[in-house]
């Protein structure tokens, strides 16, 4: 399994040079790739109706195009992946463009990971409908994936037309799409036209009925798994070396192909501090994930 670096979006901060800190000494301590979180809006918990998720407006998540740009030019060797990025509140053929550009600028060292997100707030804000978002996102990978690779042409489809057009400059080679997402539809879209699998979730049986779910699937469309990536997180918080060696090894044991380590939630810390966990989780490790040099 390949070795990488969750961004520790809230408590990484604003500071640009921070921010460059992190990214440079993941890469330094052998990181394959970088992964970032991506939300738009948060919304109060007291606003009416109430607000029930995971985080809220008071949780910083950077642009992941934007930061990605700006982490193209402080890296050389690291991936940068979105996990996921909820594309359907987005405009797929702006979103195929920032794609294509980070593409471009990191040295074809992006992957686009996609989703269909959860939080309605965002989508209304975002001016995308909430319903049928899955269809979209399946739409929208077609979609982009044309653009990223062919010169003008015309599409016409449910939810995007356009007539003869095309994106430029276009990535040199095809821009990698991993699908998040574990429900059965997710996963039939995320087989037939994804590049990898990106699960939410610990190393269990329901894990490895997705894995198995997948790999029937491409086997009867003769894709099969050479090439397709299965890539898991690690947290940081509330383990220890052996607990980490042990969930490493029951990852591996389905399949996973990259492991990210996530070292936010575990304590106030600086860069420093994130980057010295995840050392301790590298070397932990050893022998299941292979640091990049």
């Amino acid at each position: 399994m390949e070795f990488g670096v969750v961004i520790p979006h809230h408590e990484i901060g604003t500071d640009p040079g921070a921010i460059r800190a992190f990214a440079q000494g993941a890469e330094e301590l052998g990181a394959g790739h970088l992964m970032v979180y991506d939300h738009v809006l948060g919304a109060k918990r007291e606003r009416p109706g109430g607000f029930k998720g995971p985080y809220d407006s008071d949780t910083a998540f950077h642009e992941p195009f934007v930061l990605y740009g700006f982490l193209a030019a402080c890296t050389s060797r690291v991936e940068l992946v979105t996990s996921v990025m909820v594309l359907p509140q987005r405009q797929a053929a702006l979103a195929a463009k920032q794609a294509a550009e980070v593409a471009i600028l990191s040295g074809d060292r992006f992957r686009l990971g996609v989703g269909i997100g959860w939080n309605k707030v965002e989508y209304d804000a975002l001016g995308a409908a909430f319903d049928r978002k899955g269809a979209r996102l399946e739409e929208q990978v077609v979609f982009m994936k044309r653009l990223w690779a062919e010169d003008a042409f015309s599409f016409d489809g449910e939810f995007h037309s356009m007539e003869l057009a095309s994106i430029l400059p276009r990535p040199a080679k095809p821009i990698p799409v991993s699908f998040g997402g574990s429900a059965p539809a997710a996963l039939e879209r995320c087989a037939r036209l994804g590049d990898g699998w990106i699960p939410l979730g610990s190393p269990n049986d329901k894990s490895a009925a997705c894995v198995d779910a997948i790999r029937a699937r491409r086997d009867e469309l003769g894709l099969g798994m050479d090439g397709f990536t299965i890539h898991a997180q690690a947290q940081f918080a509330g383990g220890d070396p052996d607990r980490w060696r042990g969930h490493a090894e029951r990852w591996a044991a389905l399949g996973c192909t990259h492991l990210s380590i996530a070292t936010h939630n575990a304590g106030d810390t600086d860069v420093d501090g994130h980057l010295a966990r995840v050392a301790e989780y590298r070397d932990a490790v050893t022998g299941l994930v292979q640091a990049a040099r």
